[in-house]
């Protein structure tokens, strides 16, 4: 039999403060990654999996998402957008775009996840198990800063765990879920609603059928920088699925438009934007570089990301860091360990160090 016809929401109205400086100009869902926006991913996995009427819940800096998208058609959707005027959590943002949707089960995705898993097989598992609610549950090695969701045998939910020190299972909400449209249509309307603590306990009690679809695919929330950064490297290196990337996975993507000169090295998954310049010997490991930022030679990157126009100085040191857009690394600097420095900053040449030689 063909599957009902589903809708796809993505809430993409975070501010994504554990991203700043870089949030400070874009939307998180919309940071390059792997060279494209990351909603770009997304979409992408959306579509291959036969979907193609998406809603996108929008807040903060909402038209860019339809700057950028349109409506949909040049990728084979159709793209709709619904603004909230203020945060309404999880729940409340599903409920605030169901005017706009016209199907009877509705998959809903966190902007910020980055996922590998099948999506018709989370369908599949909400039609046969004739669900009212299908969670898409990840297992993990280490669930302790997780919500926990455990099963019975037959799938079935049986409680929602917040995060403890001795989890009793190693499955966790992987912020990707398929409603009946009826259970969006009971989330209370105009006030911020939590899926997690208030939706999902409900269903629970009142004895719906709320069931588990668990896998072991990749899954990574792309919320800290650190995170950021190794998603866009597993991308690169093919260690996470996508279909919007074309072309062989390896150590590095260039962008056609970026200048690498000869004696640099590229390695780690690293990502050069358009018009980007790398200089001689310089050594880029898992950086994440925006369009238009420039390494001058001998700099070493390491697992950071550099904003759209930043620059690094020659024989500068960038290592777990975030370089904000156009601002300016001087020579021989050291950058280190978390290290943030805000839009059209200027440090001078030696100015911060972590080692007393200069």
């Amino acid at each position: 039999m063909t599957a009902p016809a589903t809708d796809a929401v993505i809430l993409v109205g975070g501010k994504g403060t554990r991203l700043r400086p870089l949030t400070l100009s874009a939307p998180k869902p919309m940071l390059p990654t792997a060279g494209l926006p990351f909603l770009e991913h997304l979409l992408a996995r959306i579509r291959a999996a036969g979907i193609e009427h998406v809603v996108l819940g929008t807040s903060f800096k909402a038209e860019v998402f339809e700057e950028h998208f349109g409506d949909g058609s040049s990728r084979g959707l159709d793209l709709e957008y619904v603004f909230e005027d203020e945060p309404l959590g999880t729940g409340g943002g599903i409920r605030n775009v169901l005017p706009r949707l016209r199907a009877d089960n509705v998959m809903v995705f966190n902007g910020d996840v980055l996922g590998g898993t099948d999506l018709r097989a989370v369908l599949d598992t909400h039609h046969t198990s004739e669900a009212d609610v299908t969670l898409h549950l990840v297992r993990v090695g280490d669930p302790r800063a997780f919500g926990c969701v455990p099963t019975d045998e037959d799938g079935r939910v049986t409680a929602f765990l917040e995060k403890t020190q001795d989890p009793p299972t190693d499955q966790i909400n992987a912020g990707c879920y398929v409603f009946r449209r009826s259970v969006i249509e009971q989330i209370p309307e105009g006030r911020p609603v939590s899926v997690e603590r208030e939706v999902f306990p409900a269903l629970l009690a009142e004895g719906k059928r709320v069931y588990g679809h668990v896998d072991a695919a990749y899954w990574r929330d792309m919320g800290t920088p650190e995170d950021f950064v190794k998603g866009s490297a597993d991308l690169v290196r093919g260690i996470a699925p996508s279909p919007a990337l074309d072309g062989a996975r390896g150590e590095s993507l260039v962008h056609p438009g970026a200048g690498v000169a000869p004696g640099a090295l590229l390695i780690g998954g690293t990502v050069v934007g358009r018009g980007a310049e790398v200089g001689a010997g310089a050594r880029l490991d898992g950086a994440v570089v925006f369009d238009g930022a420039v390494v001058d030679a001998g700099a070493v990157v390491e697992r950071s990301i550099l904003g759209f126009g930043a620059r690094i100085g020659p024989r500068a040191l960038v290592r777990d860091a975030v370089i904000g857009d156009g601002a300016n690394v001087g020579a021989r600097c050291e950058l280190l360990r978390g290290a943030r420095v805000w839009p059209g900053v200027t440090l001078p040449d030696g100015g911060v160090r972590f080692s007393t030689d200069v």
